[in-house]
């Protein structure tokens, strides 16, 4: 999601003739499985989970069931809102990425190109438009899309790769 490749895709009608009457985006059905339970999504809200705790603390909450309950009518009430929800906003950034034993930039992660333009925000051979704009409904869709979402990259590796040259810090792994 915050690699920006959705962006990138139309709806499911536009690829798959047998899905029909399913026009929905790929994003929308991942924001409704992080609104179920059913697919991790990091950072989880718009707001660290240290302030939704402050919060919830400072209203009264004393035990973790109060807490939950504090953080449940906080999202009914529109107060909280899930990250994935707006990825593009900068409180909903990743700022930190620890990559370990792989090649992620460069050969592991697919579409490294969105990859280099929205994480790094550096050159890119991203020759696509963007078409998901009018498909999606459950996103915010901003423009434009964010370029260099993250602060520090770490590279854990026992080989030089790909994802070495682009990182801030790298460590030898054994």
């Amino acid at each position: 999601v915050h690699s920006e490749q959705w962006r990138y895709e139309r709806g499911f009608a536009a690829y798959d003739k047998t899905a029909k009457g399913l026009s929905d985006h790929t994003i929308d059905h991942q924001v409704r499985a992080v609104r179920k339970g059913w697919l991790p999504f990091f950072p989880q809200f718009n707001k660290s989970p240290l302030e939704v705790v402050a919060e919830a603390e400072a209203k009264g909450a004393k035990t973790e069931a109060e807490i939950v309950q504090h953080v449940v009518e906080a999202l009914k009430r529109g107060e909280l809102r899930f990250a994935v929800e707006d990825p593009d906003a900068p409180e909903n950034w990743p700022r930190v990425w620890f990559i370990w034993r792989g090649n992620a930039i460069g050969t592991s992660a697919k579409g490294h190109e969105y990859f280099l333009k929205h994480y790094l925000g550096t050159h890119t051979n991203a020759i696509a438009e963007e078409v998901a704009e009018g498909h999606v409904t459950e996103v915010v869709y901003r423009k434009p899309a964010p370029e260099g979402k993250l602060d520090l990259v770490v590279d854990l590796n026992f080989r030089m790769d790909t994802s070495a040259l682009y990182s801030d810090i790298v460590l030898p792994a054994a």
